[in-house]
C-alpha cells in the first residue's frame, strides 16, 4: 500500500504542476477573477495532499502499512478527488452541483489529517 501511496501523490503532484500552468497560461484569459481563484485554490490544494500522500507512503513502509495510516491516505485521495475535482469541474462546467461535492472532499481532508495524527500518535 505504501507504494500505491507514494505513487499517488507523485503523479497527483505532477498533474498540480501542469494544472497551475495551464491556469497561469492558457485559462488566465479565459475565466473571470473569481473562477480563476476557485482554479488555484484546487491547484493548491491538491498539491498540499498530493505531499503529504507520498508523506503517508513512507510512513506506511515505516509502519508496515499500519490500518490507520491506509485509512488516512484513503481519506486524502478521497478529498484530492471529491475538493479538488469538485472545483475543476465548477471551473470548467459552472455547473453549481460540482461545486456542492467539493465540501465533502474538504471533509474527507479534515478526517484524513485527524486520522494520520492518530495513527501516527499509534505507531511511534
Amino acid at each position: 500500500m505504501s507504494k500505491f501511496f507514494m505513487g499517488t501523490g507523485a503523479v497527483a503532484a505532477g498533474t498540480a504542476v501542469v494544472l497551475g500552468a495551464l491556469g497561469a497560461h492558457a485559462l488566465k484569459s479565459q475565466l473571470d477573477e473569481h473562477l480563476l481563484s476557485v482554479f488555484i485554490t484546487a491547484v493548491e490544494y491538491q498539491m498540499y495532499h498530493a505531499i503529504a500522500l507520498l508523506f503517508v507512503g513512507v510512513i506506511a513502509h515505516l509502519f508496515s502499512g499500519h490500518s490507520l495510516i491506509r485509512y488516512a491516505g484513503v481519506l486524502i485521495l478521497a478529498g484530492i478527488v471529491l475538493f479538488c475535482g469538485g472545483l475543476y469541474g465548477l471551473v470548467f462546467t459552472q455547473l453549481q452541483l460540482f461545486g456542492l461535492i467539493a465540501p465533502l472532499g474538504g471533509f474527507a481532508f479534515i478526517a484524513g489529517w485527524i486520522v494520520l495524527a492518530w495513527g501516527c500518535c499509534r505507531v511511534v
